[in-house]
């Protein structure tokens, strides 16, 4: 008996010395605010609270943990909610769940559901805004990242200097539209980043998307500067053209808009931070479609889109914003109730832990 409880003394005290050298940080994002739209339904507004202006509420667990010999595994776990009635806020809980190994010598593999490359070279080298990398109520831009996302992915992340590669594939498995290749290369070196992009993404169909990215930064002292093109091309019949439309505005737009052949966007902005509480921002997005379809064969749709935004920070965790937008297309795409434009304001409060 006495031998047993000296073995699990052991056990327990060897136990507790391994997980010492694991770090457990929860974080997260509460955002809520108060959004009004013009021609909503044409001719009249509408009024909402928003489950997220300029971020998406969550609630993310990261797991770091040292094995010595400077590698350390890494976990992550994150998800989304809607913060003006607690559901989830897509099908999928965990909107990131993925584990790696990161080396100082030889970078770092992360295998599981995670942001894409994409999603990743937007973010990290030319994002619209430089205290918040974009609006989560309205975000043009996104919807050129092919889903943000995919499932099933191996990411590889490498840097020398300023230098940084990934390299992302997932193998789409059973009815995932998730099957994917892709790279990015990313330079930043004082005031300027620059970068781009490549990801093809392959449905159950076996038709095919090819999203392309470029773009760079300059930032000097409180100005910010960035500018950035993006290009989706998408295989006649398949399943992902209303997918990726729903990232440019949301489910909001006509049929006409799913129809890509295909999709590309020059988006330019600044950011000028006034004083150590004040930001003030301005992006526009200019995107142009062609169509598949025989009767919109010969028209080429545009988009007009732009945002400014004034945010104020209480603290380094707490800050306030408001928020105008304003939206214009012409050709076939069109807002689903027909209406060609659409304005829209916001208020809004945000804490991050």
């Amino acid at each position: 008996m006495k031998k047993a409880a000296l073995a699990l003394g052991i056990l327990a005290a060897s136990t507790s010395a391994a997980w010492a050298q694991s770090t457990v940080q929860l974080y997260g994002i509460m955002d809520v605010g108060l959004r009004a739209t013009t021609n909503a339904a044409v001719g009249s507004s509408k009024k909402t609270v928003v489950p997220g202006g300029m971020s998406q509420s969550r609630l993310g667990i990261n797991v770091t943990e040292d094995l010595g010999g400077g590698l350390k595994a890494i976990a992550n776990l994150e998800h989304r909610l809607n913060s003006d009635t607690g559901t989830a806020a897509a099908a999928d809980f965990w909107r990131q769940s993925w584990v790696g190994i990161q080396s100082a010598d030889f970078g770092r593999i992360t295998l599981g559901r995670q942001y894409n490359i994409l999603f990743d070279i937007y973010t990290s080298t030319y994002a619209s805004f430089k205290y918040s990398p974009y609006i989560e109520a309205y975000k043009p831009e996104i919807g050129l990242s092919m889903g943000a996302r995919q499932d099933n992915m191996v990411k590889y992340l490498f840097e020398t200097g300023p230098i940084r590669g990934e390299l992302q594939v997932s193998a789409g498995e059973g009815n995932s539209q998730n099957k994917s290749y892709g790279g990015l290369l990313r330079y930043a070196q004082g005031a300027f980043s620059l970068g781009g992009a490549f990801l093809q993404v392959e449905d159950t169909l076996g038709k095919k998307v090819k999203g392309y990215t470029a773009g760079g930064a300059y930032t000097d002292g409180p100005l910010y500067v960035n500018l950035s093109w993006a290009s989706n091309k998408f295989d006649q019949g398949g399943l992902l053209g209303a997918a990726y439309t729903a990232g440019l505005l949301g489910n909001v737009l006509n049929a006409a808009a799913n129809d890509v052949k295909k999709r590309d966007m020059i988006s330019a902005g600044l950011t000028y931070q006034m004083t150590p509480q004040w930001n003030i921002g301005g992006h526009y997005w200019y995107a142009t479609q062609t169509h598949y379809s025989a009767a919109l064969a010969n028209t080429k749709s545009k988009g007009h889109y732009f945002a400014v935004v004034a945010d104020y920070a209480f603290s380094k965790r707490t800050d306030a914003y408001i928020e105008l937008d304003y939206t214009k297309h012409k050709g076939a795409v069109a807002f689903s109730n027909g209406a060609t434009n659409r304005g829209g304001s916001m208020v809004g409060l945000r804490h991050r832990f």
